[in-house]
This record gives C-alpha cells, structure tokens and sequence, in this order.
C-alpha cells in the first residue's frame, strides 16, 4: 500500500498578496497553492502561456508588474517572482 501523501503545510498557511499580485488573484490572504491556481486559470483563461514552449508564460499589462517587467518568463522563474508580492 502506497503511503499518503505529505501536504507541505507552508503551502496551506494563507498568505497576504501585495496590490500588485492583488490585481490577479484578490486582496484576501490566500494559501500559495491557490495563488498558483489562480494565476494558472487567469493564464490558461487569457492564452498567456507559449504554444510552441510550454514553459514560457507571456505577460500581458497586469503579469508584466510581477514579472518584473519582462515580457516572457518560464513557468519556474515566475514562482519565484510571484514569491516577492507575497507577504508571509
């Protein structure tokens, strides 16, 4: 029997995303799990993420302030830029 498996529990605390990832995924404190769904809906929702490279996630006005102004990040750079409009 295979054992269950671990939820990393400082995924599940909610944190409190800055105004400028507010713009995406609300003001109200969430857990990052949902962040990372949300903006995954709000790219999916808005055809941001590269046909031909899965990877890259294209920003459009309100992605390019949390990406740092770049107009295209890969899908593991932009967890990194979305963890500084968090507040722990």
């Amino acid at each position: 029997m295979a054992a269950k498996k671990k939820v990393n529990p400082a995924l599940m605390k909610p944190v409190q995303p800055d105004e400028v990832l507010a713009v995406i995924v609300g003001s109200a404190p969430l857990p990052r799990g949902q962040i990372t769904k949300k903006l995954w809906d709000y790219i999916k929702k808005n055809g941001l993420q590269d046909t031909k490279v899965k990877t890259n996630i294209k920003a459009d006005d309100k992605l390019k302030p949390i990406f740092g102004g770049k107009a295209v990040v890969t899908m593991f750079e932009m967890t990194k830029l979305v963890s500084k409009h968090i507040k722990a």
